[in-house]
């Protein structure tokens, strides 16, 4: 499967719009919002986890990272409450899962094959203090990509003209672009050269934005795991 599989062109995504779909396991659902390959991809998705819902035990060969965006997602590691940033890089293993129930926004085979770095974070721990209305969390850097979180005030604006393309997702209020609004759970993908600009909407926004990372886009080559 290619879904916005071409990383030239700028991808708006409305992920409330679209219909859940059946994953391989029971009572475990997603929204695809770019995908390449079939149940092993290079994927950006959405997942929802029924109360009780589970995935067998699996190794991520690709890596995995994931923001809760609501309930609490849980393995063998411990409890992700809403609002925690996770990376599992390549040749980590969990049994994913939720006894009450929990939604994740997740990011398969989108790693540096050597990265080993692990962590959890609580974003909002992270956050730095306000400039012109914007407070930033540097959750993750490395010579492919930035990861970050932000807060963007009432009608502050939050820029960047990052090279290697900008992906952002929407986790709480809204954001204006030029000639587009853009609310919770909009994810929005912009190709190398075209800057972002991002204005609060009335009740402010939340912000996870990855940057640099497009060039390094391609299918999985060693099949393993799928969400």
């Amino acid at each position: 499967m290619n879904l916005n599989a071409d990383f030239d062109k700028r991808v708006l995504v409305r992920s409330d719009d679209l219909a859940w779909q059946a994953s391989p396991m029971n009572g475990v659902e997603r929204r695809m919002l770019d995908r390449i390959g079939g149940e092993v991809a290079r994927a950006t998705t959405i997942v929802r986890y029924a109360p009780g819902s589970k995935f067998s035990a699996h190794t991520h060969t690709g890596g995995e990272e994931f923001i809760v965006l609501d309930g609490v997602f849980q393995d063998e590691h411990g409890d992700y409450p809403a609002g925690t940033y996770v990376r599992n890089p390549p040749t980590t293993q969990h049994t994913p899962g939720s006894d009450q129930g929990c939604t994740i926004f997740v990011k398969l085979w989108q790693f540096d094959p050597d990265d080993r770095n692990q962590f959890r974070k609580n974003m909002a721990d992270e956050l730095g203090a306000f400039s012109d209305g914007v407070a930033t969390a540097l959750l993750h850097q490395d010579d492919r990509e930035v990861v970050s979180y932000s807060h963007i005030d009432p009608s502050a604006t939050l820029t960047s003209q990052a090279p290697g393309g900008i992906e952002m997702l929407v986790l709480d209020g809204s954001v204006t672009l030029p000639a587009q609004h853009l609310g919770k759970n909009d994810w929005l993908r912009l190709p190398d050269g075209d800057p972002l600009s991002a204005t609060g909407g009335p009740d402010g926004a939340r912000v996870w934005i990855k940057s640099g990372h497009l060039p390094f886009a391609k299918a999985p080559e060693v099949p393993s795991d799928a969400t």
